[in-house]
């Protein structure tokens, strides 16, 4: 699934793409995707401008002038692509965004666990999708202050305390599994023994987010950015998907084992 680094990749891209953009129509190919469309979507959409592209942890959210925004989230397998030519329709393109420049935005998404919909810009941040969400870890409401107060109350894995999006939102099972490696720290060991520790693991899980975002993302399976191009942080992993393999800095096979229902890589040695 996209994390943080992805979905800030396909930020970046879109609002190089098309932000300034006016929308001239709207094409929806089925009814729902993991939610269904709201029903005034497609007239919501049509004349409205792009006027930015933020993010809220996975999610994507589009500025159509001071009063609506539409919220979108990729899911497993959702991409979005921009064309300069009329789109010769996939089978997986449910949505289609003509701009007024001749333009085409699509959106595709073969498993359909992205989602798309509508809110109220001054009322965005009560939306159900989002009022729930921790702060955002490369912000400073993401102190090591708050983190050790929030992990001395989990006795489960640290590892599953920092990919609670309760907690801190955006550091999925990748990030999760090189952060700590990098801090250190053993992913198995209860949150509430490493509070002390809070101010190495934030600035990990920042360096491994700035990193991965520069390389624009990683790619293992369906991931691509909005020009078509794979990220490339794949390349730098110095544990996940090696299991088995020695460790780069002490030369320990590096252990796999499963946390919260999740791959998960570490070195024995390194981390204790």
């Amino acid at each position: 699934m996209p994390e943080l680094p992805e979905v800030e990749t396909v930020r970046t891209g879109l609002e190089k793409a098309i932000k300034g953009a006016a929308i001239h129509k709207v094409t929806l190919r089925r009814k729902n995707l993991r939610i269904p469309f709201p029903v005034n979507f497609t007239t919501v959409l049509q004349g409205k401008t792009i006027s930015g592209i933020g993010r809220r942890a996975k999610y994507l959210l589009f500025s159509l002038g001071k009063d609506d925004v539409l919220i979108a989230h990729l899911g497993m397998t959702g991409r979005f692509t921009v064309t300069n030519k009329t789109p010769v329709l996939l089978p997986h393109d449910h949505v289609i965004i003509e701009l007024n420049d001749g333009r085409s935005l699509m959106y595709n998404d073969a498993r359909r666990f992205g989602l798309m919909t509508l809110a109220k810009q001054a009322r965005l941040g009560a939306h159900p999708l989002l009022s729930a969400l921790g702060p955002e870890p490369l912000e400073k409401a993401f102190s090591a202050k708050y983190l050790k107060q929030e992990l001395v109350k989990r006795s489960g894995p640290v590892k599953s305390a920092i990919m609670d999006q309760k907690l801190v939102v955006g550091v999925g099972n990748i990030y999760a599994s090189e952060a700590l490696f990098l801090a250190g720290i053993n992913p198995l060991k209860p949150a509430k023994t490493v509070g002390d520790k809070s101010s190495e693991l934030i600035a990990t899980i920042r360096k491994v987010l700035h990193d991965a975002i520069a390389s624009g993302g990683s790619s293992l399976k369906d991931f691509v950015q909005v020009s078509g191009e794979t990220g490339y942080f794949q390349h730098h992993f110095n544990v996940y998907g090696r299991g088995g393999k020695p460790c780069f800095t002490c030369g320990t096979p590096i252990r796999s084992t499963r946390i919260s229902g999740r791959s998960t890589f570490f070195c024995p040695d390194c981390q204790k």
